[in-house]
């Protein structure tokens, strides 16, 4: 029996261009392949969300720790400003310019040429750190601890040996601050381990390390040139976990303490005795017994102003007596430091 031919679909289906690549992009688009951290391959539907990450710019400090290492140092450049005026006897000004993370190639390639650059350590911390002084600042500064005016040295040049001398108290001063604010995560001391004068040539760290470098201007009379520190990461990698350590602590024991005096609803249909009462004086009983109708008590000035108000009969405050319209009030002014130890009043 030869096949009937088909019939055409009462209602046919037309669909546009646009139709047409959309359902042949979604069937022609690649799957992405995603391994779960036990090994297992993943649909590409219930996989985790995943975000591209560069190997060769990591970034180990987010933007909560990079704000609160910013407000740190902000600290240390203010205190370090006034530490120098004192020391120089003259007026300096030290201003954050820049607070970020890159390589070390990146740090060693941006430092100008000629510098002065000191190598130092700071105990327990492993890692060489780098302190870049530009030359016309470094003698500048040399020339006001000799009795100068501190006017800016125009020539730019390497700085002699006694230059270095002279310059290894400032450093040594820019350390110690630098290790005060950590003083409550660990107790670091700063050592100046050598001088070079070209970044270039330094080799402290692996090309591809990360440094926290800090850029500093700095303004002494008409001189005004830039300081920079660079410290690796594994340097301070310790003293970030600590910090980060002592804040969640603290926001933890905040939580706990404001979860245990916070109110709670069943609170609110309990009644609880109030009593405010004072104490006059203390007499006899023989002439408490002697007393009559019409007698006159005389109460101290001061009684007004320390009546006890009695929660379930237990002591908790001191308050002022007044009156608000035709009715006695008290206005409570302090708490009782030892609510279980008070007298029997006469009110």
């Amino acid at each position: 029996m030869p096949d009937e031919p088909a019939k055409p679909a009462e209602n046919p289906v037309v669909l546009d261009q646009a139709a047409i690549d959309q359902l042949l992009a979604q069937e022609t688009a690649p799957k992405k392949a995603v391994f779960h951290a036990d090994g297992t391959l993943g649909d590409g539907t219930t996989a985790p969300k995943v975000e591209p990450y560069d190997f060769r710019t990591p970034v180990f400090l987010t933007e909560i720790e990079l704000r609160r290492l910013r407000l740190l140092h902000e600290d240390f450049i203010r205190y370090l400003a006034a530490r120098l005026s004192l020391f120089l006897r003259m007026e300096v000004g030290l201003k954050m310019s820049k607070l970020t993370t890159l390589t070390y190639f990146k740090f060693t390639d941006s430092i100008p040429n000629p510098t002065h650059l000191c190598l130092f350590k700071i105990d327990p911390l492993h890692g060489v750190g780098i302190l870049d002084v530009n030359p016309r600042l470094a003698l500048t500064i040399a020339d006001r601890m000799l009795g100068g005016r501190g006017h800016s040295v125009k020539t730019e040049r390497y700085l002699t040996e006694i230059e270095i001398a002279l310059l290894e108290d400032v450093v040594g001063m820019i350390l110690q601050e630098w290790c005060t604010p950590w003083k409550n995560e660990m107790e670091l001391r700063p050592s100046i381990i050598g001088h070079e004068n070209n970044g270039r040539f330094l080799q402290t760290s692996p090309k591809d390390a990360v440094v926290l470098a800090l850029s500093i201007e700095a303004s002494l009379g008409d001189c005004s040139e830039q300081i920079q520190i660079g410290l690796p990461y594994y340097t301070i990698e310790p003293l970030v976990r600590k910090m980060q350590a002592r804040r969640q602590k603290d926001t933890t024991s905040a939580d706990v303490v404001t979860k245990r005096v916070s109110w709670q609803p069943v609170f609110d249909h309990i009644t609880v005795p109030v009593r405010a009462e004072w104490e006059v004086f203390r007499t006899s009983l023989r002439e408490v017994a002697s007393l009559r109708v019409g007698d006159v008590i005389e109460f101290p000035p001061t009684l007004i102003d320390n009546a006890r108000i009695l929660l379930n009969g237990i002591p908790k405050f001191v308050g002022k007596v007044g009156l608000d319209s035709d009715h006695v009030t008290v206005q409570v002014t302090r708490n009782l430091p030892t609510p279980d130890q008070h007298a029997n009043p006469i009110g």
